[in-house]
């Protein structure tokens, strides 16, 4: 039985990292936001890791992203004031945010998602959300991210997915892929962007971009994207690299999966 492969493994797990288990939401309780499936097709192994995925519609993780879709829609309309008159900007969370999307824009290719990787990787200082917040699991907007100029993983991931939304990245080459770190032993969460056919991973832990196949000892559990939230099929683990520690998760337990930015 694989460690992540059960509910309770997937809550341990995604308590890390602000990303906190998202419970069912009740019986005969719509989803307020609903994938759709004429932008994304289930099963098709187009995603991530190469594997298939299957459509969220309801649930604790869909109303979580609803609630951030909907804040980014109030910032967007933030950034466009701010983005065409910046003298008479007054958020300079803002101003930072668009400071970056500049820079990547005047770059092409995999030197514009580099660029972006690392000024939001420098931008934000890691913090969990119980050290700001006093509390687990709270995915903060991009511009919240940048005025208290700290965040967790999911807030480093989010800042990404929108900076390279404005910069000239297509919606349907994004995504925020939510995986269970098995090395340390807690939950994760990435930006991931499709480039000449291949996806490459954006995390806040390191500055190089890898390839979503070279991304070792991570087990992707959901994938977030425009349409909505798509859960993984069951994934088998990606084999350690040489870049990191070898694997010693053979005997790790739920129960010892501890928090984690």
């Amino acid at each position: 039985m694989g460690l992540f492969k059960h509910t309770h493994a997937w809550r341990a797990a995604l308590v890390a990292c602000g990303l906190g288990y998202f419970g069912a939401v009740g019986t005969g309780q719509a989803a307020p936001w609903q994938f759709d499936p004429a932008l994304a097709k289930a099963g098709e192994p187009t995603e991530p890791f190469h594997l298939g995925t299957s459509p969220m519609l309801r649930g604790g993780l869909v109303a979580k992203w609803q609630s951030v879709v909907s804040r980014l829609d109030d910032e967007r309309v933030q950034l466009a004031l701010c983005d065409g008159d910046r003298e008479n900007c007054a958020s300079d969370a803002a101003l930072r945010l668009l400071a970056i999307v500049d820079i990547g824009r005047q770059r092409d290719g995999r030197a514009r998602l580099g660029e972006i990787n690392r000024a939001i990787n420098l931008a934000i200082r890691p913090m969990s959300d119980l050290a700001q917040f006093g509390q687990e699991d709270v995915w903060s907007s991009p511009l919240v991210t940048f005025y208290r100029g700290a965040g967790d993983c999911e807030d480093y991931a989010i800042a990404k997915f929108v900076a390279l939304r404005m910069a000239g990245i297509a919606a349907e080459d994004l995504r925020i892929v939510v995986l269970a770190d098995v090395m340390r032993g807690e939950g994760h969460a990435v930006a991931a962007v499709r480039l000449d056919g291949h996806w490459l991973i954006l995390d806040n832990r390191r500055m190089a971009m890898v390839e979503d196949m070279a991304f070792r000892n991570y087990r992707p559990l959901f994938a977030i994207d425009q349409t909505g939230v798509m859960k993984y099929s069951d994934a088998p683990l990606q084999a350690h690299g040489s870049d990191r520690m070898p694997a010693t998760t053979s005997t790790l337990q739920p129960a010892e999966i501890a928090p984690g930015y």
